[in-house]
């Protein structure tokens, strides 16, 4: 089951380290710590092997991703000596990573048609069972929602050939994906596939789409917290969470309209596990000597019997591309599977990947890993 998997940002940390780590794991250098979709839950599921997996991808930057490694060595975020072992590994994926077309195209429709060829290139000439695409790129700022040229495939199609379709990279790339019959991951909170147009197009292709935004630090600890206070029947009153990172998300993340994204995406989920309402305060700060590390500090004032207040402290500090890099790779190769089992529409029970998961109000971290194993199971097979 050869099985691309193109990247959206394919230079980036988290991709780089993704590529890295799978062929690590492929060649059996290092165990599947962090991989989910490796645990015995899922072993006989029919899911691509780590040596299976083939990737490419977009990119602005060209610096190489043997250079990029060696970055993430001297940040602490892959062992030393290991991108030696996987170096050709690195430069085959290298030679398939081409300059995004957003960058030098005139228009959007000519822009999602130059992804869409590179998409059906890779495929044709690597043969390739299945390409899933993810976008692991920078967050973007929120775009209007209820656009009329967004309500529906045709108003989008018209806009298109008009010059006035405001669709922003991720949808752009959500839109090429699946018009080249790719399954579409958004691990970003950017609006992707979240269009009611690019829903119908995703029906009309039959093809599987997942998101949003890598659910890997913070929300990932609360997913557990806040179920644990509702059915325990406390009342939170205020959870603020203050969150610290440097590198390539710090600097986008320092930008206002970006920030509200990412903040946007980690609110909602107190919001639908508490039935009052609570105040929920989140705060991102740039911190570039963290580099690709990151702490976040949540204070919790809840109210218990008698209305008597305590409180709850919590400090996550970790590495964001060795947390989101083996979600990567889980995700590629459930979704891939989806599509091989002829999955089509969001899919909403990868739910335990995301924190504003489509299609589902379900956020208790318990309940979404259950029904990802239900539905893994369902989709058959014998697992590689």
């Amino acid at each position: 089951m050869r099985t691309g998997i193109w990247l959206v940002g394919a230079r980036g940390s988290v991709a780089t380290t993704a590529m890295l780590g799978a062929a690590a794991v492929g060649s059996g250098l290092v165990p599947p710590i962090g991989c989910v979709s490796t645990r015995p839950d899922f072993a006989s599921v029919a899911l691509a092997g780590f040596d299976e997996l083939v990737f490419g991808g977009h990119e602005l930057a060209d610096t190489s991703l043997l250079k990029r490694a060696e970055q993430l060595v001297h940040a602490r975020v892959v062992p030393p000596g290991l991108p030696a072992l996987v170096e050709s590994d690195l430069r085959a994926a290298d030679e398939e990573i081409r300059l995004s077309p957003m960058a030098t195209a005139g228009d959007q429709r000519s822009a999602i048609g130059d992804v869409l060829a590179d998409l059906e290139d890779f495929r044709r000439r690597l043969e390739l069972d299945t390409v899933v695409v993810i976008n692991v790129s920078s967050t973007e700022a929120p775009i209007p929602y209820g656009l009329p040229q967004h309500a529906s495939l045709r108003a989008l199609l018209r806009a298109l050939d008009e010059g006035t379709a405001a669709l922003s990279h991720s949808s752009m790339y959500a839109y090429a994906a699946l018009s080249a019959d790719c399954p579409y991951v958004d691990f970003t909170p950017s609006t992707g596939a979240r269009l009611p147009a690019l829903a119908e197009l995703a029906a009309e292709r039959r093809m599987p789409y997942a998101g949003h935004d890598g659910k890997t630090g913070e929300t990932l600890v609360k997913s557990v917290l806040a179920p644990m206070f509702a059915r325990r029947a406390l009342r939170p009153l205020s959870w603020s969470g203050t969150n610290l990172l440097g590198g390539g998300d710090g600097a986008t993340l320092a930008e206002p309209d970006r920030a509200d994204s990412k903040i946007q995406s980690k609110r909602r989920m107190l919001a639908e596990i508490f039935d009052h309402e609570t105040h929920d305060a989140v705060y991102i700060h740039n911190v570039p000597d963290l580099g690709d590390w990151k702490t976040a500090w949540d204070h919790i004032l809840f109210e218990g019997f008698l209305g008597v207040r305590m409180t709850m402290q919590f400090t996550w500090q970790g590495c964001d591309s060795a947390l989101a890099a083996p979600l990567v790779l889980d995700l590629a190769r459930f979704v891939a599977a989806a599509h091989r089992a002829g999955r089509h529409g969001p899919l909403s029970d990868l739910a335990f990947f995301f924190k504003d998961p489509l299609g589902t109000r379900e956020h208790g971290l318990d309940r979404q890993y259950e029904r990802l194993v239900r539905w893994a199971h369902g989709l058959g097979g014998e697992g590689a």
